[in-house]
Formats: C-alpha cells, sequence, structure tokens
C-alpha cells in the first residue's frame, strides 16, 4: 500500500476513533476509489478502525482488483447471498463482535441497507450510524496527487469544450453536440464521464438540460456541461453559445452573468465560507435586478465526483451533509452550477478552480464568449 493510501486511512482511523466507529462498511464506488484505487458496483469495503482494508467483489473481478486496488484483505462472492456472507467473514475477521459501524446513509437506498446490516452480515452486537460527515471531511481537502489528476481532467475538459462548440451549428441535434465532446474527451484521456447537459433555445432555461433530439436554430444559446473523469478523478466546465450572433438581451445577460462568476472566483480564498461565495454570484445578479431569474446553488466542490463537498449550506442539508469549515488550500470546487434563467432562454458559465495559497487557480481555461466562432 502506497503512501497516499495510508495517509489517508491514517486520517481515517482518527475520525472514527473520534465518532465512536469500530469499522466502516463503504459500497459507494467514489468512497472505495478514494481508499483503495478502485470503486465498481456489487462491490463493498471494510475499514476497521486499525486502518486495516477488506475488499469484497463479484468472484469474476477479484484478479483484476487485484491488479488495480490496495487493500489488506480480498474476497470473491458468487451472488448477494454471497455477499452478506463475505461481510460477515469480515466482522470476524477483524474481531468484530460488538460496537458501531459507519454506512454511508446519504447514498444506501432502503433495500441496501437492508442487506448490509442483514441478520447474517453484521454481528447483533454491532449498532449502526451515519459516516457520510466522515467520508466528507476526509475527501474534501485533496492531496497534492488528487490536485495533479484533477489539473488533467480539467485540461480533457477543455478539448471536449472546444469539440462541442466547433459542432455548434444549425440543424446539428443536442445529442450530436453531446456527442462530439464526449468522443473528444475519450481521445483526450477520459475513461469515462459524468453526465453531460446540452440543451438550446428555450430549453436553455432549466437548471440542466440533458440533451435530446432537438436541432439547433439559428439564433438559439446553446448551454453544454460536461465533467470527464480521467484517472479517477473529474472536472467540471459549462459554456453558453449562441448559433449565430447574439441579440444585445442576450449578451447583456451573458455578460452579467460571466461578471457575477468571476468576482466570486476572485473572492474563492482560504477563510471563505462556500456561503458567502454563493452570497457573491447571487449578490452581483441581484443588483440588476435579477433575483427572480436564479435558481439553485452556483458552486460545489469538485473531485473523484463532479459534484461534491463543500457544499452551500442549504445544499449541504439537502444532500445530508453538515455545513462545510470556511475553505482551505487544495480544496477544489466549481462556480457558476446554475444560472440565469430569464424566461425566454438562460446562460451560463462554469469553471473549475482550485484553492490555493496564493488565491484561486482556474483550471478550466476554455475561452468564455457568446459567440460560437
Amino acid at each position: 500500500m502506497n503512501n497516499p493510501y495510508q495517509e489517508r486511512l491514517r486520517k481515517c482511523s482518527n475520525l472514527m476513533k473520534a465518532a465512536g466507529l469500530d469499522a466502516l462498511l463503504l459500497a459507494k464506488p467514489a468512497n472505495m476509489f478514494y481508499f483503495a484505487g478502485d470503486g465498481r458496483l456489487c462491490a463493498f469495503l471494510m475499514i476497521a478502525s486499525d486502518g486495516k482494508v477488506g475488499l469484497g467483489v463479484p468472484r469474476t473481478d477479484v484478479e483484476d482488483v487485484k491488479t488495480l486496488a490496495h487493500f489488506d484483505n480480498i474476497t470473491g462472492f458468487e451472488d448477494e447471498v454471497g455477499m452478506i456472507h463475505s461481510i460477515a467473514h469480515y466482522f470476524e475477521h477483524f474481531g468484530i463482535k460488538k460496537g458501531t459501524v459507519g454506512l454511508e446513509y446519504t447514498f444506501l437506498t432502503q433495500s441496501m441497507m437492508g442487506m448490509l446490516t442483514h441478520p447474517h452480515a453484521k454481528p447483533e452486537g454491532v449498532t449502526v450510524k451515519d459516516c457520510t460527515h466522515i467520508m466528507s471531511e476526509l475527501r474534501m481537502v485533496k492531496d497534492d496527487d488528487e490536485i495533479k489528476r484533477i489539473r488533467v481532467a480539467a485540461k480533457v475538459a477543455d478539448e471536449g469544450m472546444k469539440a462541442a462548440i466547433e459542432a455548434v451549428k444549425p440543424g446539428i441535434t443536442e445529442s450530436q453536440v453531446a456527442a462530439e465532446a464526449e468522443y473528444a474527451m475519450r481521445n483526450a484521456g477520459a475513461s469515462e464521464f459524468w453526465r453531460t447537459y446540452v440543451s438550446s433555445g428555450p430549453r436553455t432555461n432549466i437548471a440542466h438540460g440533458l440533451p435530446t433530439l432537438r436541432r439547433l436554430q439559428k439564433g438559439d444559446l446553446v448551454m453544454i456541461d460536461i465533467h470527464p473523469i480521467v484517472n479517477g478523478y473529474s472536472a467540471d466546465i459549462c459554456r453558453t453559445v449562441c448559433v449565430g450572433k447574439p441579440t444585445k438581451e442576450q449578451q447583456a445577460a451573458y455578460d452579467l452573468y460571466l461578471k457575477a462568476q468571476q468576482a466570486t472566483i476572485s473572492n474563492a480564498k482560504a477563510g471563505v465560507g462556500m456561503g458567502d461565495l454563493e452570497e457573491t454570484l447571487h449578490g452581483v445578479l441581484k443588483e440588476e435586478e435579477h433575483e427572480g431569474h436564479i435558481f439553485g446553488p452556483p458552486i460545489h466542490g469538485v473531485g473523484i465526483e463532479f459534484e461534491e463537498s463543500p457544499l452551500p449550506p442549504g445544499h449541504a442539508f439537502f444532500h445530508g451533509e453538515k455545513e462545510p469549515p470556511p475553505l482551505v488550500s487544495n480544496v477544489v470546487i466549481s462556480v457558476g452550477n446554475c444560472g440565469l434563467y430569464t424566461g425566454p432562454w438562460g446562460v451560463r458559465v462554469e469553471d473549475t478552480i482550485a484553492i490555493g495559497a496564493a488565491g484561486p487557480e482556474i483550471l478550466t481555461k476554455y475561452s468564455r464568449s457568446l459567440i460560437s466562432g
């Protein structure tokens, strides 16, 4: 096990002890990836209070996981019943007959919760407790390797955005624009991507428009939001462009939103709260009497997932998270998550930035212009 994983597990062990947890039982792929370098569905990871890691994966995947993951023990199972018995095996292996195990309440469905706490999996003397806050605290501040990976993902995002915008012309569908972005991102090094959003015309007035077969028309605004995954880490970028020449109203709204976004990025420094940044962006828009055209949180964290902690207070509550502490160096956030929605159309610009000792570092660098040509 290399040093980055050892350090994460050391910190995790300290937080577990402070929270009175004897083990973590994780099934969320992003959390498994953080500790083991591999996160896949139909698998689980158990961390004992001393930082030892046990992995459970489908029997077919054992050899593959051995070449990718970091662990102390690994076991394979045939089916759901086998998975339950594998969980029981690790409770016995780590000597946990009573105490408390942490589960990911904000990720697990009721049926998944029932499986992980099945009487044949969890010892009767072990109770369960939410560990969401521990995972958020651990993953919020990135180490140097994570920052490097996000920088690479940001470059791939720029390539995807370039391809998407070059494809924008009358007659092409939103889905085809998304395809150009995704093809370019894979060619640039992405192994996967989170959902791609492309909306056009009146559909730019919705929060996050999934691409449809609607064909672009001259004069349409086109909102493109992409999130590549490169070496397990993400970046988030959004641009709005016009098919042809924008109207004065469209350009004025775009310029205002860009002004708000850039002012917020300038204020994104160590010691500032996520709520303060949200108010900065919304405040610029409200000053121009657009308080009725704002929807949702404009800022969120970026890392293994394209949307993760830290989150503004209201959005954090919705996700079952605690209000985050003030920002520190090596926190990565995205600024511009929700736009300015006027009614006939909307505009949005979003970038991934890293909080540094000397101020914000903008990682996604593709040009910001409403003119697509």
